[in-house]
């Protein structure tokens, strides 16, 4: 039987300690496999070459490229993988323009480390994710009886957006709102078509709008 290969990181901060944290942590499991370090965000876009990782976790802080400038560069290579935004800062502004410039994620460096692995998994699973604290923001935000009246969502149209942007997958939201994964899917769809979306993350660009106003 041939092994399955795990999903395979890249990680990027310019603190050597936090990159070891991070390794330890990571690989306290057998899910996932640490390929490689960058001390910046130039390294991080040589090794990429070079390693063609599944996902790559991104300091947002660092000398020399910034992580949402290395984050540029990284699409406009041409990379399809997955880009987690790292860092302390929870201003709505850096947020916005980790989505805007194509991030899968933005976590926050203060975050349960039970609660980074269960957000890397989720990534790469296909969702959107974003810290518990910034969640709760956007959920305190985006109440469905005025999400109703943005692109005359119908109430199950808002709740599903709602939860969307909160980061939870099509699964967590059916069982949630006790409705299947294709139901979810539909209403998905419908809302991306009221609303002019084309994904998640620009989901989450439009909270996040709405959220600063």
């Amino acid at each position: 039987m041939t092994e399955q290969l795990r999903p395979t990181i890249l990680l990027v901060d310019d603190h050597p300690l936090m990159r070891r944290g991070l390794r330890q942590l990571i690989e306290t499991g057998d899910e996932l496999d640490v390929v490689g370090e960058a001390a910046s965000g130039e390294q991080a876009l040589a090794l990429q070459q070079e390693l063609q990782p599944d996902l790559i976790l991104l300091d947002q802080q660092m000398p020399g490229l910034s992580g949402i400038e290395t984050l540029l560069r990284l699409r406009r290579a041409g990379y399809a993988g997955k880009v987690l935004l790292y860092t302390v800062s929870d201003d709505s502004e850096d947020v916005r323009a980790a989505m805007r410039h194509g991030a899968d994620g933005y976590l926050l460096k203060d975050m349960e480390p039970e609660d980074l692995l269960r957000q890397l998994r989720a990534a790469l699973a296909g969702a959107v994710v974003v810290s518990e604290r910034l969640a709760r923001q956007l959920d305190d935000s985006l109440q469905v009886d005025p999400l109703r009246a943005v692109g005359e969502l119908t109430t199950r149209e808002a709740e599903v957006l709602r939860m969307l942007v909160a980061g939870n997958s099509n699964k967590m939201i059916g069982v949630h709102l006790g409705i299947t994964e294709g139901t979810v899917k539909v209403h998905v769809k419908n809302l991306f078509q009221k609303l002019g979306l084309r994904s998640r993350v620009e989901a989450v660009v439009w909270a996040m709008e709405r959220l600063r106003n």
